[in-house]
């Protein structure tokens, strides 16, 4: 955000900022020059905003190398884009049955198993990696049970930012006939996470981080292997005379009406994004791997690094003497944004030993300059040795 403000944003993995230019732009012009409700008519107003619908859509199978754009479902952020996976797989299955997923599933994962687990519908068996925090395949092959219906892999931490091998997981569900579902909130925008790419039945990700969408938008992508259920029922301006909800895609889970100026906003994120993918994520990797180096550098802080473990742009550290949530505030006093607790993932942080502590994460993106890490880096040297 250089030539922006003083202020030093470093929040990016909760969400990005500032957005590019013609993604505010082409929000405003949504709401000023369109104002018709997508779907919902046949006036000029009404289609030229489902035209800025279609085009998002296309854009984003653009990005995800899918050749039916309507297999792009629209939500209103990951966590509702992961609702609709899980739950649509698992609401029709008897009891007795068994997902597996990994220690770094957030809350938006978590809290929906618990309720499945609650109810006796279900068993979970989460999966533990090496030192590094990376997964190995083979702790997935050997976890497998006859019982299992489904299986759950964050693929990259929003925590320590470790990248797990994805593909290679997928493959082997695949090859086991088990929905294989991928939460690509901290890869979005940063890696190839089409579900071809990841071996997946379903991809969800969220509109306003990598994708550098506005809040209030996410997808959910769905190879040619995956009908989930519907999440909601209503109305998609379509087989209006049927009691039932339509079985055409996206009409069967795009009930109600879109965010249309999020969605236009989006369809600019995904366009700025998808020519700069390994551009923008090999600089956020430099910007982190620079931060952290400076880190590493001071006895009184424990790096929640993954060792030579791949990594997207977040470094998580527990200052010693003090506690990270008043580092954090410490940091927004001296103008630098982080966050700090357990971000709704207090599996990895049982894993890691810091439960109890949580942490202070860093996390950068494509409008971050060096000159922002040094300084950054160089407040938080001098915080921590008051």
């Amino acid at each position: 955000m250089a030539g922006q403000s003083t202020y030093i944003y470093l929040d990016n993995a909760a969400t990005t900022f500032p957005k590019p230019p013609q993604v505010i732009s082409a929000m405003a012009g949504a709401a000023r020059l369109m104002g018709g409700n997508p779907g919902r008519g046949g006036h000029r107003l009404s289609l030229r905003a489902g035209r800025i619908i279609h085009a998002c859509r296309e854009e984003a199978a653009l990005m995800l190398h899918m050749d039916a754009p309507e297999r792009i479902i629209f939500t209103k952020n990951c966590t509702e884009a992961l609702n609709l996976a899980i739950s649509g797989i698992l609401s029709p299955l008897p009891p007795g049955k068994e997902v597996i997923c990994s220690h770094g599933e957030h809350n938006a994962v978590m809290r929906l198993l618990d309720r499945y687990v609650s109810s006796g519908r279900i068993r979970v068996k989460m999966l533990l990696p090496e030192d590094d925090g990376v997964l190995l395949p083979q702790t997935l092959q050997d976890a497998l049970t006859p019982d299992t219906a489904l299986v759950i892999l964050c693929h990259a931490s929003n925590v320590t930012g470790v990248i797990q091998p994805a593909a290679e997981m997928g493959n082997i569900c695949r090859r086991r006939g088990i929905p294989f579902v991928v939460d690509a909130a901290q890869t979005a925008g940063v890696l190839d996470v089409s579900p071809d790419a990841l071996q997946a039945d379903m991809v969800a990700m969220p509109g306003h981080k990598g994708l550098l969408g506005p809040m209030g938008t996410g997808l959910l992508a769905l190879a040619a292997t995956a009908s989930p259920e519907p999440l909601m029922l209503g109305g998609t301006g379509s087989v209006s005379e049927s009691l039932r909800q339509p079985e055409m895609l996206p009409d069967r889970y795009e009930s109600g009406t879109l965010n249309l100026p999020g969605l236009a906003g989006l369809l600019c994120g995904i366009r700025f994004v998808r020519r700069r993918r390994e551009e923008i994520h090999q600089y956020e990797v430099w910007l982190n791997e620079r931060f952290a180096a400076r880190m590493a550098e001071m006895r009184c802080v424990r790096l929640l690094a993954g060792g030579n473990a791949p990594r997207v742009g977040i470094t998580s550290l527990v200052p010693q003497q003090t506690d990270p949530g008043a580092l954090a505030d410490a940091l927004d006093q001296c103008g630098v944004a982080i966050r700090s607790g357990l971000h709704c993932a207090p599996a990895i942080h049982r894993w890691l030993g810091t439960l109890s502590s949580g942490a202070a994460r860093f996390s950068f993106g494509p409008f971050n300059t060096r000159q922002e890490v040094d300084d950054a880096a160089l407040i938080v040297r001098r915080l921590l040795k008051r």
